[in-house]
């Protein structure tokens, strides 16, 4: 942990920031200062006023674009609009360093060949995150409270973030097939049997969707 991230993360301290933010970074696209303002029940001054301080925290980007879709001549004035940042933030006192471990890790799964291992290891993982998570038998609420960001879409759950993004980067097949492993034992430890998990990756969000089984479907 820096002290950026420990700034960074003091500014959520607020609860119209800490509202404002959450609104903004599960929308997935740039968000207007009249969208958000109306969604967290503040006026327009408050809220462009705190998404700016976001901005300065690092938390969220800002940049211009018009809301109207239109362009050239009669096209409106571009507004200033607003997205999450992909970088992660991360505070621990004192500061605890887990992702070069699991670089570590994942380098020796490599070396070995332990892929398969990896995957059942994963799967036994998210049988058990599930069993945690006992009293709340709705997959998108387990999946929000594991980091994932779920929505619907087109009948599939999506995922607008990967909680394993940073170790995504460097070993992408493993983390991904251990990531759709641990997601089919967040089913299997829910019972969840007409819906099923697979590889469906999108730009800036998790590799993972999950969609009705083959025998559910019509």
């Amino acid at each position: 942990m820096t002290s950026d991230d420990l700034e960074s993360i003091s500014v959520l301290g607020d609860p119209v920031r800490r509202a404002l933010y959450r609104f903004v970074a599960e929308q997935g696209r740039d968000v207007g200062r009249n969208e958000a303002a109306e969604a967290t029940g503040v006026q327009r001054t408050l809220a462009a006023h705190h998404l700016d301080k976001l901005v300065e925290a690092g938390l969220l980007e800002a940049g211009f674009r018009r809301l109207s879709g239109r362009t050239g001549p009669g096209g409106g004035r571009p507004a200033k609009v607003y997205r999450r940042v992909r970088e992660e933030r991360t505070v621990s006192l004192p500061p605890r360093d887990y992702q070069t471990l699991a670089l570590v890790l994942a380098e020796t799964v490599d070396l070995l060949g332990g892929e398969e291992k990896a995957e059942e290891a994963a799967r036994r993982a998210g049988e058990r995150l599930a069993a945690s998570d006992a009293g709340s038998a709705d997959l998108l609420e387990v999946l929000r409270a594991r980091g994932y960001e779920p929505y619907e879409e087109d009948g599939r759950v999506r995922l607008r973030n990967c909680p394993f993004h940073a170790l995504a980067g460097s070993h992408p097949l493993l983390v991904c097939s251990m990531n759709l492993a641990l997601c089919e034992g967040l089913l299997a430890g829910l019972g969840e049997n007409g819906v099923t998990a697979a590889l469906d990756p999108r730009p800036e969000e998790c590799c993972v969707s999950f969609g009705p089984s083959k025998n559910n479907v019509d």
